[in-house]
Protein backbone atom coordinates (compact mmCIF):
# COMPACT_ATOMS: atom_id res chain seq x y z
CA UNK A 1 0.00 0.00 0.00
CA UNK A 2 1.07 3.63 -0.47
CA UNK A 3 3.08 5.10 2.38
CA UNK A 4 0.43 7.62 3.52
CA UNK A 5 2.80 9.40 5.92
CA UNK A 6 5.27 9.93 3.09
CA UNK A 7 2.52 11.17 0.77
CA UNK A 8 1.35 13.74 3.31
CA UNK A 9 4.95 14.87 3.80
CA UNK A 10 5.50 15.01 0.04
CA UNK A 11 2.41 17.15 -0.56
CA UNK A 12 3.30 19.41 2.39
CA UNK A 13 6.78 19.97 0.98
CA UNK A 14 5.33 20.67 -2.46
CA UNK A 15 2.97 23.22 -0.92
CA UNK A 16 5.83 24.87 0.94
CA UNK A 17 7.93 24.92 -2.22
CA UNK A 18 5.10 26.63 -4.10
CA UNK A 19 4.81 29.23 -1.35
CA UNK A 20 8.57 29.76 -1.18
CA UNK A 21 8.86 30.19 -4.93
CA UNK A 22 6.06 32.72 -4.91
CA UNK A 23 7.26 34.47 -1.74
CA UNK A 24 10.86 35.52 -2.37
CA UNK A 25 11.37 38.63 -0.26
CA UNK A 26 11.58 41.98 -1.96
CA UNK A 27 13.80 44.87 -0.96
CA UNK A 28 12.82 48.47 -1.68
CA UNK A 29 15.26 51.39 -1.65
CA UNK A 30 13.34 53.89 -3.78
CA UNK A 31 12.21 55.87 -0.75
CA UNK A 32 15.72 56.58 0.50
CA UNK A 33 17.07 57.05 -3.03
CA UNK A 34 14.50 59.68 -4.00
CA UNK A 35 13.45 61.20 -0.67
CA UNK A 36 16.12 60.12 1.80
CA UNK A 37 17.31 63.64 2.53
CA UNK A 38 14.08 65.56 1.90
CA UNK A 39 11.72 63.27 3.84
CA UNK A 40 13.74 60.67 5.74
CA UNK A 41 10.79 59.43 7.85
CA UNK A 42 8.59 58.90 4.79
CA UNK A 43 11.49 57.13 3.06
CA UNK A 44 11.90 54.85 6.08
CA UNK A 45 8.18 54.01 6.19
CA UNK A 46 8.12 53.34 2.44
CA UNK A 47 11.17 51.07 2.35
CA UNK A 48 11.03 49.37 5.75
CA UNK A 49 7.31 49.20 6.56
CA UNK A 50 5.30 49.22 3.33
CA UNK A 51 7.87 47.18 1.41
CA UNK A 52 9.28 45.54 4.55
CA UNK A 53 8.05 42.85 6.90
CA UNK A 54 4.83 44.66 7.85
CA UNK A 55 3.14 44.62 4.45
CA UNK A 56 4.75 43.36 1.24
CA UNK A 57 6.89 40.72 2.94
CA UNK A 58 4.07 39.51 5.17
CA UNK A 59 3.80 35.89 4.01
CA UNK A 60 0.07 35.71 4.79
CA UNK A 61 -0.31 36.67 1.14
CA UNK A 62 2.07 35.57 -1.58
CA UNK A 63 3.86 38.29 -3.53
CA UNK A 64 1.60 37.31 -6.42
CA UNK A 65 -1.48 38.11 -4.32
CA UNK A 66 0.05 41.28 -2.86
CA UNK A 67 0.49 42.48 -6.43
CA UNK A 68 -3.06 41.55 -7.43
CA UNK A 69 -4.45 43.53 -4.46
CA UNK A 70 -2.27 46.58 -5.12
CA UNK A 71 -3.07 46.66 -8.84
CA UNK A 72 -6.79 46.49 -8.05
CA UNK A 73 -6.59 49.37 -5.58
CA UNK A 74 -4.55 51.59 -7.89
CA UNK A 75 -6.98 50.93 -10.73
CA UNK A 76 -9.95 51.68 -8.49
CA UNK A 77 -8.46 55.06 -7.64
CA UNK A 78 -7.80 55.79 -11.31
CA UNK A 79 -4.02 55.83 -10.78
CA UNK A 80 -2.89 54.32 -14.07
CA UNK A 81 0.34 56.31 -14.17
CA UNK A 82 3.98 55.23 -13.88
CA UNK A 83 3.37 53.68 -10.44
CA UNK A 84 0.63 51.49 -11.95
CA UNK A 85 3.03 50.35 -14.66
CA UNK A 86 5.68 49.61 -12.04
CA UNK A 87 3.27 47.45 -10.08
CA UNK A 88 2.19 45.63 -13.24
CA UNK A 89 5.83 44.89 -14.05
CA UNK A 90 6.41 43.77 -10.46
CA UNK A 91 3.29 41.61 -10.59
CA UNK A 92 4.45 39.94 -13.77
CA UNK A 93 7.74 39.07 -12.06
CA UNK A 94 5.68 37.65 -9.18
CA UNK A 95 3.90 35.26 -11.52
CA UNK A 96 0.77 37.12 -12.65
CA UNK A 97 -0.06 35.76 -16.09
CA UNK A 98 -1.62 37.63 -18.99
CA UNK A 99 -4.76 35.56 -18.48
CA UNK A 100 -4.95 36.59 -14.82
CA UNK A 101 -4.36 40.31 -15.40
CA UNK A 102 -6.98 40.28 -18.15
CA UNK A 103 -9.50 38.64 -15.78
CA UNK A 104 -8.63 41.06 -12.97
CA UNK A 105 -9.08 44.16 -15.13
CA UNK A 106 -12.30 42.82 -16.64
CA UNK A 107 -13.86 42.24 -13.22
CA UNK A 108 -12.51 45.53 -11.89
CA UNK A 109 -14.22 47.39 -14.74
CA UNK A 110 -17.59 46.78 -13.08
CA UNK A 111 -16.40 48.24 -9.77
CA UNK A 112 -13.70 50.75 -10.72
CA UNK A 113 -15.32 52.08 -13.88
CA UNK A 114 -15.03 51.30 -17.58
CA UNK A 115 -12.63 54.20 -18.38
CA UNK A 116 -10.25 53.08 -15.61
CA UNK A 117 -10.26 49.53 -16.97
CA UNK A 118 -9.54 50.79 -20.50
CA UNK A 119 -6.61 52.79 -19.17
CA UNK A 120 -5.38 49.75 -17.24
CA UNK A 121 -5.60 47.49 -20.29
CA UNK A 122 -3.53 49.94 -22.37
CA UNK A 123 -0.66 49.67 -19.89
CA UNK A 124 -1.09 45.92 -19.31
CA UNK A 125 -0.91 45.18 -23.05
CA UNK A 126 2.49 46.88 -23.15
CA UNK A 127 3.79 45.07 -20.05
CA UNK A 128 2.68 41.66 -21.32
CA UNK A 129 3.54 42.40 -24.97
CA UNK A 130 6.19 39.69 -25.09
CA UNK A 131 3.50 37.12 -24.28
CA UNK A 132 2.11 37.67 -27.78
CA UNK A 133 4.96 35.57 -29.12
CA UNK A 134 4.60 32.86 -26.49
CA UNK A 135 3.01 29.57 -27.49
CA UNK A 136 -0.06 28.20 -25.74
CA UNK A 137 2.20 25.57 -24.19
CA UNK A 138 4.54 28.25 -22.80
CA UNK A 139 1.62 30.20 -21.38
CA UNK A 140 0.26 27.06 -19.74
CA UNK A 141 3.64 26.42 -18.12
CA UNK A 142 3.33 29.82 -16.42
CA UNK A 143 0.17 28.62 -14.69
CA UNK A 144 1.81 25.83 -12.71
CA UNK A 145 4.88 25.15 -10.62
CA UNK A 146 5.60 21.67 -12.00
CA UNK A 147 7.41 21.32 -15.33
CA UNK A 148 5.53 20.20 -18.42
CA UNK A 149 8.39 17.87 -19.23
CA UNK A 150 9.20 16.07 -22.45
CA UNK A 151 6.90 14.59 -25.11
CA UNK A 152 5.38 11.38 -23.78
CA UNK A 153 6.74 9.30 -26.65
CA UNK A 154 6.95 6.03 -24.71
CA UNK A 155 3.17 5.97 -24.28
CA UNK A 156 2.16 8.02 -27.33
CA UNK A 157 0.39 5.06 -28.93
CA UNK A 158 -2.00 4.95 -25.96
CA UNK A 159 -2.96 8.65 -26.24
CA UNK A 160 -5.00 10.63 -28.72
CA UNK A 161 -3.26 14.00 -29.12
CA UNK A 162 -0.01 15.20 -27.62
CA UNK A 163 0.93 14.61 -24.00
CA UNK A 164 4.02 15.39 -21.94
CA UNK A 165 5.62 13.66 -18.97
CA UNK A 166 7.76 15.08 -16.15
CA UNK A 167 8.89 12.66 -13.39
CA UNK A 168 8.55 14.35 -9.99
CA UNK A 169 9.43 11.52 -7.60
CA UNK A 170 11.01 8.13 -8.31
CA UNK A 171 11.57 6.99 -4.71
CA UNK A 172 9.11 5.61 -2.11
CA UNK A 173 6.07 6.91 -4.02
CA UNK A 174 6.36 7.34 -7.78
CA UNK A 175 4.84 10.55 -9.04
CA UNK A 176 4.83 12.27 -12.42
CA UNK A 177 3.26 15.42 -13.79
CA UNK A 178 1.31 14.53 -16.94
CA UNK A 179 0.28 17.36 -19.27
CA UNK A 180 -2.34 17.07 -22.02
CA UNK A 181 -2.93 19.50 -24.85
CA UNK A 182 -6.60 20.47 -25.45
CA UNK A 183 -8.59 17.42 -26.57
CA UNK A 184 -5.85 14.96 -25.64
CA UNK A 185 -6.82 11.89 -23.60
CA UNK A 186 -5.47 8.45 -22.95
CA UNK A 187 -7.12 5.18 -23.96
CA UNK A 188 -9.37 3.21 -21.69
CA UNK A 189 -7.05 1.27 -19.41
CA UNK A 190 -6.89 -0.78 -16.20
CA UNK A 191 -4.35 -0.73 -13.39
CA UNK A 192 -4.34 -4.40 -12.49
CA UNK A 193 -3.31 -5.78 -9.11
CA UNK A 194 -3.97 -8.85 -6.99
CA UNK A 195 -3.80 -6.68 -3.89
CA UNK A 196 -3.46 -2.92 -3.40
CA UNK A 197 -2.50 -1.06 -6.55
CA UNK A 198 -4.46 1.53 -8.46
CA UNK A 199 -3.56 5.18 -8.97
CA UNK A 200 -4.23 8.61 -7.53
CA UNK A 201 -4.51 11.83 -9.58
CA UNK A 202 -4.32 15.42 -8.34
CA UNK A 203 -5.32 18.22 -10.70
CA UNK A 204 -2.54 20.78 -11.13
CA UNK A 205 -3.66 23.24 -13.79
CA UNK A 206 -6.25 23.63 -16.51
CA UNK A 207 -9.39 21.51 -16.83
CA UNK A 208 -9.75 17.81 -17.53
CA UNK A 209 -11.88 14.71 -17.17
CA UNK A 210 -11.80 11.32 -15.45
CA UNK A 211 -14.30 8.59 -16.25
CA UNK A 212 -14.85 5.03 -15.09
CA UNK A 213 -16.67 2.62 -17.36
CA UNK A 214 -20.44 2.85 -16.87
CA UNK A 215 -20.24 6.06 -14.79
CA UNK A 216 -20.53 9.77 -15.63
CA UNK A 217 -17.30 11.65 -16.29
CA UNK A 218 -15.89 13.68 -13.38
CA UNK A 219 -14.42 17.13 -14.00
CA UNK A 220 -10.85 17.63 -12.73
CA UNK A 221 -9.75 21.13 -11.73
CA UNK A 222 -6.63 22.26 -9.82
CA UNK A 223 -6.75 20.56 -6.43
CA UNK A 224 -9.23 17.85 -7.43
CA UNK A 225 -8.19 14.44 -6.07
CA UNK A 226 -9.17 11.29 -7.96
CA UNK A 227 -8.72 7.85 -6.36
CA UNK A 228 -8.62 5.14 -9.03
CA UNK A 229 -9.19 1.63 -7.65
CA UNK A 230 -7.24 -1.29 -9.06
CA UNK A 231 -8.92 -3.39 -11.75
CA UNK A 232 -11.31 -0.60 -12.83
CA UNK A 233 -11.56 0.39 -16.49
CA UNK A 234 -11.18 4.15 -16.92
CA UNK A 235 -9.59 7.02 -18.85
CA UNK A 236 -8.51 10.61 -18.16
CA UNK A 237 -7.42 13.61 -20.18
CA UNK A 238 -7.94 17.28 -21.05
CA UNK A 239 -11.18 19.03 -21.87
CA UNK A 240 -11.66 20.00 -25.51
CA UNK A 241 -10.87 23.67 -24.92
CA UNK A 242 -8.17 23.64 -22.24
CA UNK A 243 -4.66 22.43 -21.56
CA UNK A 244 -4.62 20.18 -18.51
CA UNK A 245 -2.07 18.73 -16.10
CA UNK A 246 -2.33 16.32 -13.19
CA UNK A 247 0.04 14.58 -10.83
CA UNK A 248 -0.18 10.80 -11.15
CA UNK A 249 0.80 8.72 -8.10
CA UNK A 250 1.48 5.04 -8.52
CA UNK A 251 0.03 2.90 -5.72
CA UNK A 252 2.12 -0.09 -4.71
CA UNK A 253 0.56 -3.54 -4.66
CA UNK A 254 1.01 -7.18 -5.56
CA UNK A 255 1.38 -8.27 -9.19
CA UNK A 256 0.65 -4.78 -10.52
CA UNK A 257 0.48 -4.11 -14.26
CA UNK A 258 -1.28 -1.84 -16.74
CA UNK A 259 -3.60 -3.06 -19.45
CA UNK A 260 -4.16 -0.58 -22.27
CA UNK A 261 -7.43 -0.92 -24.14
CA UNK A 262 -9.36 0.81 -26.94
CA UNK A 263 -9.31 4.61 -27.47
CA UNK A 264 -12.08 6.85 -26.19
CA UNK A 265 -14.13 7.53 -29.31
CA UNK A 266 -14.77 11.06 -30.55
CA UNK A 267 -18.48 10.40 -30.10
CA UNK A 268 -18.02 9.56 -26.42
CA UNK A 269 -15.66 12.46 -25.87
CA UNK A 270 -17.82 15.11 -27.55
CA UNK A 271 -20.65 14.38 -25.10
CA UNK A 272 -18.57 15.99 -22.34
CA UNK A 273 -19.14 19.68 -21.65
Amino acid sequence: MMNIKFLVTFLTVMSLNINIMAQNKITQTAGRTVLGEFAPKFAELNDDVLFGEAVWNDSTLSLHDHSMVTISILLGKGLTDSSFRSHLEMGKKHGITRKEISALLTQAAFYAGWPNAWAGFRVAKEVWADDDTATEKERFQQEMIFPIGEPNTAYAKYFKGNSYLAPISTEQVTCSNVTFEPGCRNNWHIHKADKGGGQMLIGVAGRGWYQEEGKPAVEILPGTVIHIPANVKHWHGASADSWFAHLAFGISGENVSNEWLEPVTDEEYKKLK
